[in-house]
C-alpha cells in the first residue's frame, strides 16, 4: 500500500501537522490503476499536507515512472542514486581504503618503528581515532545525502573551505596517482615477454649496496622512467608511459561514468579479486627460503620504541592515510546510502578488514625481503624501503628469482593495478559528486549528463598529470606527493572535525545517528570525537612540522650513496609550498566570505550566523528536515517544496480556508493533479512556482463533504 507520506516525500520539504488535528485513515481496495487512500476527520484533516475541515478527501495515486527510483525505498526520492545493495557500498569503501599504501608504507613503518611493538600504537590509534572519525564522516554523508562540499555547507557553512580544500587535494592526488598505475601497466605488459627484462642483467652483489645496483633498479630508472639527472633537466616526454596513463584513465572513466551504477559493479571484482592474489602470494612468500628472517624483523618487538613520540605519530598518520580520513571518499560513498542504513556495522567491517589487509601485506613483503637478503647474502636493512622503490625495484627482484616468475609477475602487477584503480576512481567520484552538489542547476542545463561531467574531470586531471611523464617527471612526482599529502591533509582533517564535532555538535550528530539507525552512539564515540581525535590530529600536525625536512632527490632507496642526495632547487621548493597552499587557503578565505555575507549588525553576530547549521531541527521532538522516514509532526505548514510545475496543475489541487498563506502543495498531490491535465495545460508553466490561495466555492465544498461515518476508525 503506497502511503501519502511516501509520495509527498518526493519533494524536499518538511511536512507537519498541528497537534490538535486528529485524523483517521481508511484504506480502500487497491485497484488496477493505483491505490486509494481516504482520510476522514471530525475537526480537521491533513491529507498529505493539505488541511480540510469536516470533509473526506480521496486521492487516487497512480504509480509514477521514475528514471531512478533507487532512493524511494526509504521514503525519499531526491533524484540521487542509491546503492543497489549494502554489499556494494561496503566493498566500495574497502576498495577505497585498501590501496598501495597498505603494501608499501605499512610494512616499512612496522620495520622502522619497532617491529611488533608498532602494532600496539597502530591498533590503539585505530580504535581511538580511526574508527570514530570514519563513523563521523560516513554519518554526515548518509544524513545529508551530499558529498563533502554539500555536507559541510549544511552542517557548518563557515568551514565550507575545508571541504573545498578536500576537493582540491583530490584533484592533485588524481593527477599523479594514475602515474603509479601506468607504471604497473607497463610492467604488466613486459611480464609477457619470453624473459623478464628487469632480470636479464646480472646482480652486483655488494652487501652494502645490494638493492641500489640491482638490475631492477637500473631497469626502473633507465627504461621505465628514462630518468634524467636532476629536476632542472626535465627532458622529453616518455611516450610509452603516456600510452599507459591513457589506458589507466580510460579504465577509471568507465568505472565511474554511470556514478555508483557502474562503480557498484566494478567493485564486485576490484574489491574481492585482490584477496585471491594476496592469498596466493601469502602462501608463496612464507614458503621461500629466508622468509623467517624477514618475519623476525616485522614481528620482533623493540619495546623501547614505545617511548618514542614519533612512533605514535607514525601510527596515527598511517591510520589517517589508510582509512582515507580527510579525503572525502567515505562521505561521498555514504551519501548514496539509504537513510536508515546501519552505519555502525559498516564502520567496524571496513576498519578491521583494512587493518587485517595491512598485516597480511606486511607478512608478504617481509617474507619476500628475507628471501632476497638470503639470496644476496646481505642484511635486510639494506633492502627494505617504502614507496615505489618497494613495488617496482625490490619486489620485482624477488619475482625474477621465484619459480614460474612470469605467472607471479602478472599476478603482482595486476594486484597493483586493481588496488590503484579502486583508490583512484573513489577519489574521482569525490570530485564529480562535489561539483554536482555545488552547481546542480548549471550542470543539468549545460552538461545534461553525468557521463560528460565525469569525462571532463578525468580529462582535467589527466592534463594536470602530464608533467609526471617527462624524463624529469619522477622528481615532480615526489615533490607533489610530499607537499600535497604530507603537509596539507592533516590541516583539512582538523578543520573538518572542528566543524562537525564542535560547531555542529557531537550531541546533535548523535541524535542524527539515532534517527538513521535507531541507536545512539556510545560515550566512547562522543569522547573520541570531542577530545581525542582533534588532539591527536593537532599533535600529528605539530610533530610533522618539527620533523619537517626539505625534500631531496638522488637518494630514493635505502642502499644508495647518501652523498648523491641533493636538495631540490629553490624554485621547486616554492612550487611545492604553492601546491600545499592551494588546499589550505580556501579555509580562511571562505570563512571570511561566509561571515561577510551573513546577516547581523556586529562581527560576532555574523560569525554566529555563518556557523549555524542549515539543517533544521525541531526543538520539540528533535527530528530534522533531513529525515524522510519519520518527519516532524509538530506543525502543519509545508515549506521548501522545490518542484517546478504548471500553475494549471497548482490550481487543480483542492484547497480550503485552513491553508496558510505560505502554503505550497506537496509533490504527491501535484503529480497526481498533473496526470489529469492535458499536455497543453502542463506546458503553460513558470520556472518557479509562487502559489496564492484559491478558496473553493461553497458548491465544491458541499460536493466533497460526505455523510458522517458511524463506524470508528483507528487513529494514526
Amino acid at each position: 500500500m503506497t502511503s501519502l507520506s511516501r509520495v509527498a516525500a518526493k519533494g524536499e520539504m518538511k511536512l507537519c501537522r498541528h497537534p490538535r488535528d486528529e485524523f483517521t485513515r481508511i484504506p480502500e481496495d487497491d485497484g488496477p490503476d493505483g491505490h486509494q487512500l481516504t482520510v476522514v476527520s471530525d475537526d480537521g484533516v491533513v491529507a498529505d499536507g493539505i488541511a480540510f475541515t469536516k470533509i473526506t478527501a480521496t486521492l487516487d495515486i497512480n504509480p509514477i515512472e521514475d528514471d531512478d527510483d533507487d532512493g524511494a525505498e526509504d521514503g525519499v526520492d531526491d533524484g540521487r542514486a542509491t546503492w543497489d545493495s549494502k554489499l556494494k557500498f561496503v566493498l566500495a569503501c574497502i576498495g577505497s581504503c585498501v590501496g598501495l599504501g597498505n603494501f608499501w608504507r605499512f610494512p616499512y613503518l612496522c620495520y622502522k618503528s619497532g617491529g611488533g611493538a608498532f602494532l600496539i600504537p597502530y591498533f590503539l590509534m585505530l580504535f581511538v581515532c580511526g574508527i570514530p572519525l570514519l563513523l563521523m564522516e560516513m554519518a554526515i554523508g548518509q544524513y545529508t545525502r551530499r558529498g563533502p562540499v554539500g555536507a559541510l555547507l549544511s552542517l557548518c557553512p563557515i568551514f565550507i573551505g575545508s571541504a573545498i580544500g578536500v576537493v582540491i587535494i583530490c584533484i592533485i592526488f588524481c593527477s599523479y596517482y594514475n602515474i603509479i598505475i601506468s607504471w604497473s601497466i607497463y610492467y604488466l605488459t613486459q611480464s609477457f615477454r619470453s624473459a623478464l627484462p628487469w632480470a636479464t642483467q646480472g646482480l652486483i652483489e655488494t652487501p652494502s649496496n645490494c638493492t641500489a645496483n640491482s638490475s631492477t633498479q637500473r631497469y626502473f630508472d633507465a627504461v621505465v622512467l628514462q630518468k634524467s639527472d636532476s629536476i632542472d633537466d626535465y627532458g622529453g616526454m616518455v611516450w610509452p608511459l603516456l600510452g599507459c596513463v591513457i589506458v589507466a584513465w580510460v579504465i577509471v572513466y568507465f568505472s565511474i561514468w554511470k556514478s555508483i551504477r557502474s562503480s557498484g559493479l566494478v567493485v564486485l571484482v576490484t574489491a574481492t579479486l585482490p584477496y585471491v592474489f594476496i592469498l596466493v602470494f601469502l602462501v608463496r612468500a612464507v614458503t621461500l627460503e629466508g622468509a623467517g628472517v624477514g618475519l623476525k624483523y616485522l614481528f620482533q618487538p623493540e619495546w623501547s620504541r614505545l617511548l618514542d613520540v614519533q612512533v605514535w605519530v607514525y601510527a596515527a598518520a598511517q591510520n589517517f592515510n589508510s582509512i582515507g580520513i580527510g579525503f572525502g571518499s567515505m562521505i561521498t560513498f555514504s551519501s548514496y546510502n539509504k537513510f536508515s542504513n546501519n552505519l555502525l556495522t559498516d564502520v567496524w567491517i571496513i576498519a578491521l578488514v583494512n587493518a587485517g589487509t595491512s598485516l597480511l601485506a606486511g607478512i608478504i613483503v617481509f617474507s619476500t625481503m628475507g628471501n632476497i637478503a638470503y639470496e644476496l647474502d646481505c642484511s635486510i636493512t639494506d633492502i627494505i624501503t617504502q614507496g615505489p622503490g618497494l613495488a617496482f625495484v625490490a619486489y620485482p627482484q624477488a619475482l625474477a628469482k621465484m619459480p614460474y616468475p612470469h605467472f607471479f609477475a602478472v599476478l603482482f602487477f595486476l594486484l597493483l593495478i586493481i588496488l590503484g584503480i579502486d583508490s583512484q576512481f573513489a577519489t574521482v567520484e569525490v570530485i564529480v559528486t562535489s561539483l554536482q552538489d555545488a552547481f546542480p542547476t548549471w550542470i543539468k542545463k549545460k552538461l545534461r549528463r553525468h557521463e560528460i561531467l565525469a569525462f571532463l574531470v578525468c580529462l582535467f586531471c589527466f592534463t594536470l598529470g602530464l608533467p609526471n611523464l617527462f624524463e624529469g617527471g619522477i622528481y615532480y612526482f615526489h615533490l607533489v606527493d610530499y607537499y600535497s599529502s604530507a603537509i596539507s591533509l592533516m590541516y583539512l582533517a582538523f578543520f573538518e572535525v572542528v566543524a562537525v564535532v564542535w560547531c555542529y555538535g557531537a550531541e546533535r550528530l548523535s541524535r542524527n545517528l539515532r534517527e538513521m539507525t535507531g541507536k545512539i552512539p556510545s560515550l566512547y564515540f562522543k569522547y573520541c570525537w570531542r577530545y581525542l581525535s582533534p588532539s591527536l590530529i593537532l599533535i600529528i600536525t605539530v610533530m610533522s612540522w618539527m620533523d619537517h625536512k626539505n625534500l631531496t632527490y638522488g637518494q630514493t632507496l635505502k642502499g644508495e650513496d647518501p652523498s648523491k642526495a641533493l636538495p631540490y632547487p629553490t624554485w621547486a621548493i616554492a612550487l611545492g609550498w604553492f601546491i600545499a597552499s592551494l588546499s589550505i587557503i580556501p579555509i580562511p578565505l571562505c570563512a571570511v566570505i561566509m561571515v561577510y555575507r551573513a546577516p547581523g549588525d556586529t562581527l560576532w553576530q555574523k560569525v554566529k550566523e555563518a556557523s549555524k547549521p542549515r539543517v533544521e531541527e525541531c526543538k520539540k521532538c528533535g527530528k530534522s528536515s533531513h529525515n524522510p522516514i519519520t518527519p516532524c509532526h509538530c506543525h502543519y505548514v509545508v515549506t521548501n517544496c522545490h518542484e517546478k510545475v504548471s500553475p494549471a496543475v497548482v490550481s487543480s489541487v483542492p484547497r480550503t480556508s485552513i491553508n496558510p498563506t505560505t502554503y505550497v502543495p506537496p509533490t504527491g498531490l501535484l503529480l497526481a493533479a498533473q496526470s489529469e491535465l492535458s499536455s497543453d495545460e502542463k506546458n503553460s508553466s513558470h520556472d518557479q512556482l509562487e502559489c496564492e490561495l484559491q478558496q473553493p466555492s461553497e458548491r465544491q465544498l458541499q460536493s466533497e463533504v460526505p455523510e458522517k461515518l458511524d463506524s470508528p476508525h483507528p487513529k494514526l
